[in-house]
């Protein structure tokens, strides 16, 4: 069914009679004026009920951890500095952008929601994992594939599109706001993993909990730009969604497909590769740095094409 077709009744005799709530409709009843009110505020607040939503998850998942960064701000330090190769990732896209640069306002919010979003995240994989758990051998390749690639890298495209949609006016905006998602999740992702380093060192007295904070935030410092190039990949599909209006919906989901197949990759081999290759910080250093670089260079090549087609209409003085 096509959004031009009609009803035969109203086809027919549209103009002969009226036809108000039998086949056409219009604003007549203090129903209708409820009704038209009652859509307008949900539609308006539908963003702010997500915001909300994703608020309560965050302080209801990490309270402990804020309080932990509150009273240890050395954990806070060690989140942020393993944030900064992300971060130069981010930079470079950002100042590399051939249009106009995006302003900090809208990048600033984007970075905050996928903050706020990732708690939607981290509650689907906490209940989900344990039933994927229970299938051997390929239980946790398909809880990355069909959980966490997916959940988290649309959350990160959550950030973007309640964020800086309306503020996208090219299509390679939407990657330097996938980027600064993909950074705000990296960076609690981060924050996260080094305050549970601090505490299980500090209830095990295993080790000195700021060194293994340190320990936990170098190993995190190469994980980071992982989540900024793959949702770099659906930002930049939200951005061609967004110009193509007749297919968006499909170029949308195309993108975050692609973001959460290459998480899936990344999760699935990190976690079995160790099985069957001698694996330590550096062989985990080296893969990591090899798989980002080639999903980096595909997304420099589709970002150079585009910057092609740009500087061409440039010179023609049409930009």
């Amino acid at each position: 069914m096509t959004d031009d077709q009609t009803d035969p009744v109203k086809t027919a005799l549209s103009g002969s009679i009226d036809l108000y709530d039998i086949a056409s409709w219009d604003v007549r009843s203090p129903l209708d004026r409820v009704s038209v009110s009652l859509y307008g505020l949900l539609h308006a607040s539908r963003r702010w009920l997500l915001i909300a939503v994703g608020v309560l998850l965050f302080f209801a998942q990490l309270a402990a951890t804020v309080l932990l960064v509150v009273r240890r701000p050395s954990v806070g330090v060690l989140a942020t500095l393993s944030a900064l190769p992300a971060l130069a990732i981010v930079g470079y896209l950002w100042y590399d952008d051939p249009t106009i640069r995006e302003p900090i306002e809208p990048l600033a919010i984007t970075f905050v929601l996928a903050i706020v979003f990732a708690s939607i995240a981290a509650l689907f994989n906490t209940l989900l994992q344990p039933f994927f758990r229970l299938i051997p051998v390929v239980g946790m390749a398909l809880f990355f594939f069909v959980v966490v690639g997916p959940i988290e890298e649309t959350v990160k495209w959550l950030g973007i599109r309640v964020g800086a949609f309306d503020t996208i006016d090219a299509v390679v905006d939407g990657v330097v706001y996938g980027a600064v998602a993909g950074l705000g999740f990296a960076t609690i992702e981060n924050l996260l993993y080094i305050s549970q380093g601090y505490l299980q060192a500090t209830s095990t007295q295993t080790m000195e909990p700021v060194l293994a904070a340190v320990q936990t935030a170098t190993s995190r410092a190469f994980v980071g730009p992982g989540h900024v190039l793959y949702s770099s990949f659906a930002g930049y599909y939200l951005g061609l969604a967004k110009f193509n209006p007749e297919n968006k919906g499909p170029i949308v989901v195309k993108g975050i497909l692609i973001a959460a197949l290459i998480h899936g990759i990344y999760n699935t081999s990190v976690t079995y590769l160790p099985r069957f290759v001698p694996w330590n910080l550096l062989t985990f250093v080296g893969f990591v740095v090899a798989f980002d670089a080639v999903v980096g260079y595909a997304l420099y090549r589709k970002l150079s094409r585009y910057k092609h087609h740009y500087h061409e209409i440039e010179a023609a003085g049409d930009p």
